[in-house]
């Protein structure tokens, strides 16, 4: 088709899918850790308290006297391509570029900090990307990282004159596709230890005893995860949750007084696996391998190993891929 005189260029029509995950930020500083934490901790998502309230105590005390000492946590794990959770997650986008044909564009954002999630779906649209699948890097649902997630992407979305047609990926905390390439995973890790582990600890992120209180699938989906790969391992698994921040309640029991007990009990060699992270972060890297280990052997334990996750690694790489081109079925451009 001719164009008239002076019309815009029109680019190829494309389907977009737009990998996302929690955020990061952009330098292992003080200053960057708490311009990312500002962002983080003022998500009604995350922090559920009235922001009269929790606002003066966010900038006035948190952001103080935490980015000091969460930036030492970050330049303990930083990589040379930067924080962990971006590279991997980068490293994800673009080992799934072409996966799903030359038609569909890869990408991947940030909920807090940056690669936005904004300037992204922008670049998709600019690009030609009539359709957008958006895809939650979670595997067990929560309204703190899938919904805000999908939230922020949605907030990008009312600003557009000319949307595309969305999807999101759901949860697959239960998907026979995410439990084998966790078994998979965790078979291969456990394969080139040292020791034989007397027991496996699933060690999930924290959210406050009040969100399942008031319906959030979140711990549900957790447990049951654990299940499965237990069931697919053939042996239980302990489940912990790590990252308690605040005084309030929170899902237990708790990674790090699970592992400071173990010893005590007669466990002295353990592995640890995070199943509810899709990459590599500060969670685990520094949290559980780092002082987590270092708590498990002060309180007597004799070997620790902690299992990566599945990262871009090729069974986590072919799970991926499995879940997004079901989500894509259908969506096959007109010519």
């Amino acid at each position: 088709m001719t164009l008239p005189a002076g019309h815009p260029a029109i680019p190829r029509r494309r389907i977009g899918v737009l990998l996302i995950n929690l955020g990061t930020p952009d330098a292992p500083d003080a200053g960057a850790v708490k311009r990312y934490l500002a962002e983080f901790l003022s998500d009604r998502r995350v922090v559920e308290i009235a922001p009269i309230l929790w606002q003066p105590i966010l900038r006035g005390i948190i952001l103080n006297t935490r980015p000091k000492k969460s930036a030492h946590a970050y330049g303990l794990v930083w990589r040379e391509d930067g924080s962990p959770l971006a590279a991997i997650t980068r490293a994800q986008a673009i080992a799934l570029q072409g996966a799903f044909g030359p038609n569909v564009m890869v990408d991947w954002a940030m909920r807090y900090g940056n690669p936005a999630i904004g300037a992204k779906l922008a670049a998709m649209k600019q690009a030609g990307c009539e359709r957008i699948l958006l895809a939650p890097l979670y595997p067990q649902y929560c309204a703190a990282t899938t919904a805000t997630a999908n939230d922020k992407a949605f907030a990008a979305l009312a600003g557009m004159r000319w949307q595309p047609a969305v999807r999101t990926l759901p949860p697959y905390h239960d998907d026979p596709a995410y439990i084998a390439a966790l078994k998979a995973a965790v078979e291969a890790s456990l394969a080139t230890l040292e020791f034989e582990p007397q027991a496996i600890v699933a060690s999930f992120h924290g959210m406050p005893q009040r969100t399942l209180e008031l319906g959030d699938p979140y711990h549900c989906h957790c447990r049951k995860t654990a299940r499965l790969l237990g069931d697919a391992l053939g042996r239980e698994l302990i489940v912990a949750f790590q990252s308690r921040f605040g005084r309030a309640k929170w899902l237990e029991p708790a990674t790090d007084r699970t592992l400071e007990a173990l010893p005590g009990k007669g466990v002295t060699r353990v592995a640890i696996v995070a199943p509810g992270f899709s990459a590599d972060c500060l969670e685990t890297l520094e949290e559980l391998n780092i002082r987590g280990r270092e708590s498990f052997l002060a309180a007597g334990g004799t070997d620790f190993a902690y299992l990566p996750c599945l990262n871009d690694r090729p069974v986590g790489m072919e799970m991926l891929r499995t879940l997004l081109q079901r989500e894509l079925e259908g969506w096959n451009l007109p010519a």
